[in-house]
């Protein structure tokens, strides 16, 4: 079995209110992209990984890639204009033989070499991982329209592992039947029926999203750093 990754760093980042792309600020001094991929580095079983990014900083990444000696396995393409497109756009870049595809975005650079281990390791081709939802969820929009069930909802997090070729047919009929998700778990079964395994999650792996994430993510950061020395 192949196995190869795409990094979804083809987003611009408008809600991060800043000049550059979310994936290229500095976490702890080093891009935050640089984080995820140097997780992934020593993991020999992912042979092939291709990082989708805005046209625009296309040059800016390829030269990350180079300065930090990330090697040949590491490449860049242009992403989409959604953040399917651009996991569309990242399947197709895959070489032909890879059977199994991480998914991971750039901007979530608390990911652990443990955690991409996890879903090498799982005897099922299609993982996920997830977190409970401590909080009360409401349906609605200007007024209370009813109660989820917590407990019977996870938050959802990456990287997620999916058989690349039925992940592959799976984006073909969601952009052909002009559907849209917020990420490949969902399009996956909707569109495959096939199970996919939840694995617990991390509280640590959160996602860049807005200003305030990169405060809390310096703290994470500082918090393992401190744990690793003493």
């Amino acid at each position: 079995m192949h196995t190869g990754m795409v990094v979804l760093g083809g987003g611009i980042g408008r809600r991060i209110g800043r000049p550059v792309p979310k994936q290229f600020l500095l976490l702890g001094g080093k891009p935050i992209v640089i984080h995820v991929l140097e997780k992934v580095r020593p993991i020999a079983e992912i042979e092939d990984i291709v990082i989708t990014c805005p046209e625009s900083h296309i040059g800016a990444m390829q030269q990350l890639l180079d300065n930090h000696r990330l090697g040949s396995r590491f490449r860049c393409v242009v992403g989409g204009a959604s953040r399917q497109e651009s996991t569309l756009l990242g399947l197709q870049a895959l070489a032909d033989d890879v059977d199994d595809v991480i998914i991971h975005e750039a901007v979530r650079p608390l990911v652990s070499i443990d955690d991409f281990r996890q879903l090498i390791d799982a005897p099922e081709q299609n993982v996920i991982f997830g977190i409970p939802i401590p909080f009360t969820v409401l349906k609605g929009h200007d007024h209370v329209e009813g109660l989820l069930d917590r407990d019977e909802l996870v938050n959802v997090q990456l990287p997620q592992k999916f058989d690349r070729r039925r992940l592959l047919a799976a984006h073909e009929a969601a952009r052909d039947a002009g559907q849209e998700y917020t990420e490949d778990a969902s399009l996956f079964f909707e569109h495959t029926g096939e199970p996919v395994r939840i694995l617990q999650g991390s509280d640590h792996n959160i996602k860049i999203t807005v200003p305030t994430d990169t405060v809390i993510a310096e703290a994470i950061y500082a918090d393992l750093i401190g744990r690793r020395t003493r």
